[in-house]
This record gives structure tokens, C-alpha cells and sequence, in this order.
């Protein structure tokens, strides 16, 4: 199916595109200022659920559909802009009922359902443009038409960069979620801390909506 070289090539184009921070770095971050760690933990497996759905729809022909087509394409990604900015509002109106005490007596209790957080993620992932970009353009360089079994091979050179999105977004929000807890002196620092996650996330879908391709 995969050759090893290819694999590896591959494994080493994910890697140099993945540690520069992008919408779910950026996103995955701004959740753990206003959240926790709990709620870090979700988004990053909630975008790179979100990141495996733009792979599988690269393997069966749509996303390269999105790469081509201006209109589509910039639909995703003001979508993805556009519910970005509306959880940075949230994120800054909550801002305030985040209590240190509530955080002293239980840290593993968060606002949001995982479920939610996880869909929150994932949504973010699938409207990613640089996940769009990279999945539609690079992915399919990286296979052996010859070899057969196109989608699937897709689909499992597609794990390579879910895998190492998945151990880089952990680590940024269990980062920024430790640096959260030592915000929780104070409710007033707590409250800055969630505002400027919820400002991180208004910035990063403003970013998003007014950035991308010139074409």
C-alpha cells in the first residue's frame, strides 16, 4: 500500500507544517485561558476528529473540490471564522463566573459538556483553511497511484498528521491551561485570564476570516 519512504517523507511534511501554530493551536489555547484543562483536552480531540473528516473528504474527492473552487472555499473558512468570534464573545460575556474558590474545590469540574467541547473542536477542525489547504494540496502528492486503493491509502497517511496534531494541541492547552491555574489566586485574575481567551479566540476568527488565499 504506503512505501516506508513515503510514509516518512510524509510524516516529515506533517510535522514542519503542524508546529507552526495555527487556527486549532491557536483556538485549542484560547479554550484552556477561558476553561481548563478538561476543556483543552476536548478541543484538541474534538479538531482532530474535525481534521479526519477533511481527510476523508480529500480521499473521496471533496476536498479537492473546496481547493479549486473560490466560492466553497471561502465559505469554509468565513464559517469557521464566523463561529471562532461568536465563542470569543461567550468566552469574554462568562468571563466573570469563573470563581478561584470553585476552581480550589474541584478542578475537574467544567461549564461545558464534553460532548459540546468535543463538537466545538471539531467544527473548528473541519473549517480549518490551513488543514483545507494542507490535506487538499499536499495529501495526495504523497500517494502511489499505482499502488491502488487511492482513498485508502488517504485515509491512512491521513493518521499521520492526526496523530501528531493530536500530542502537539494537548501539550499547547495543557501549557496554557497550567498557566490558568496560576491565575486562580484571585477571582479578578481568574476573570482576565477568560477574557483573554476569549479575546485570543475573536483575534484568531478575525485572522482567519481576512487571511488565506488571494485568488
Amino acid at each position: 500500500m504506503v512505501s516506508t519512504d513515503r510514509f516518512l517523507a510524509f510524516a516529515a511534511m506533517s510535522l514542519l507544517v503542524i508546529v507552526i501554530p495555527g487556527p486549532s493551536v491557536l483556538f485549542v489555547i484560547g479554550r484552556a485561558l477561558a476553561h481548563g484543562r478538561r476543556t483543552a483536552v476536548a478541543t484538541a480531540i474534538g479538531n482532530v476528529f474535525g481534521s479526519y473528516l477533511l481527510v476523508t473528504a480529500v480521499a473521496f474527492g471533496i476536498g479537492s473540490l473546496v481547493e479549486r473552487s473560490v466560492t466553497i472555499y471561502l465559505t469554509v473558512k468565513l464559517a469557521g471564522a464566523a463561529y471562532l468570534v461568536y465563542l470569543g464573545v461567550q468566552a469574554f460575556r462568562h468571563r466573570k463566573d469563573l470563581k478561584a474558590s470553585a476552581m480550589r474545590t474541584d478542578q475537574a469540574s467544567e461549564p461545558r459538556g464534553d460532548l459540546r467541547t468535543v463538537l466545538d473542536g471539531a467544527l473548528v477542525g473541519v473549517t480549518n483553511p490551513k488543514g483545507v489547504v494542507f490535506f487538499a494540496a499536499v495529501l495526495p502528492q504523497f500517494v502511489n497511484h499505482s499502488a491502488g486503493s487511492v482513498p485508502l491509502q488517504m485515509l491512512l497517511l491521513g493518521l499521520i498528521p492526526i496523530s501528531i496534531g493530536l500530542v502537539t494541541d494537548t501539550l499547547w492547552g495543557l501549557t496554557a491551561s497550567a498557566a490558568r491555574t496560576w491565575f486562580a489566586g484571585s477571582d479578578r485574575r481568574l476573570s482576565l485570564i477568560g477574557g483573554a481567551g476569549g479575546f485570543t479566540m475573536i483575534g484568531l476568527g478575525v485572522t482567519v476570516a481576512v487571511t488565506g488565499r488571494a485568488d
